[in-house]
């Protein structure tokens, strides 16, 4: 778990992560399992990014994008309202970069398009356009007997979102039956016990990377947020996948 959370209440808790950081915005390491804002979803909750960051500044933020609680990786504020709105208008054009890593079962196709309409999440039942391309990164195949099998397939995706609808890239892999892994709410919880067998509890999506221009000097901005400790965790199964060779038949 990250270190921004601690077991004593009273304890001051870590700032979090800076990835980059001007008079006008800043792109933030947001952990997982760390609520953005208060909402329907907190369950009570009292610990929010958004109050740690008015505090860690020490001025007034604005955000402009939404990560799920359970999401990790790049979280982008401006300090002042008119940066907020020019950035909020670019922000699902191709002008504006973001790159999520997921990890799903099974093996998708290389590259893929998912268009697949969805609504806003509870209370908003009106569906709208949602498009999501996906890139498939890495596959491993695991000896975790699943569904009859002796062997469990999983693959390394690059995710990216042309909208920004309510769980998006979850509630797409779901569509594909292609399930996040670690996501209690549409996923899979057979392959989210396996990997949860192995230490990896966290849901196994990371927005790696946001990329723009800012508006107020023009200068691309580029933001690369690591992994933590359980996704690099995953990520070398991965790696240890490339690194053994496949029998011949």
């Amino acid at each position: 778990m990250s270190e921004a959370f601690s077991d004593d209440p009273a304890a001051p808790l870590s700032p979090l992560g800076v990835l980059y950081a001007d008079e006008h915005l800043a792109v933030i390491d947001k952990p997982a399992g760390l609520m953005v804002h208060d909402s329907a979803l907190a369950r009570g909750e009292t610990d929010f990014a958004a109050d740690r960051l008015r505090a860690q500044f020490g001025r007034p933020i604005h955000l402009v994008h939404r990560l799920d609680r359970a999401t990790s990786g790049c979280l982008l504020l401006a300090f002042d309202r008119e940066v907020a709105s020019a950035l909020g208008k670019v922000l699902m054009s191709r002008e504006f970069e973001k790159d999520y890593l997921a990890v799903c079962r099974g093996w998708p196709d290389e590259a893929f398009v998912v268009d697949h309409d969805l609504d806003g999440g509870p209370g908003k039942p009106q569906k709208k356009q949602a498009i999501t391309r996906f890139r498939r990164l890495a596959t491993c195949e695991l000896a975790l007997p699943s569904a009859g099998f002796a062997t469990s397939r999983y693959a390394l995706l690059l995710a990216q979102p042309e909208t920004g609808r309510f769980r998006q890239i979850r509630r797409h892999l779901k569509h594909l039956s292609h399930h996040l892994i670690g996501d209690t709410s549409h996923g899979d919880g057979r392959h989210n016990r396996a990997f949860r067998m192995m230490g990896i509890h966290r849901m196994l999506l990371h927005a790696q990377r946001l990329a723009f221009l800012h508006p107020v000097s023009g200068e691309r901005i580029a933001a690369v947020a690591p992994a933590d400790a359980e996704l690099a965790k995953a990520l070398a199964l991965f790696e240890e996948a490339a690194l053994t060779p496949t029998p011949l038949p």
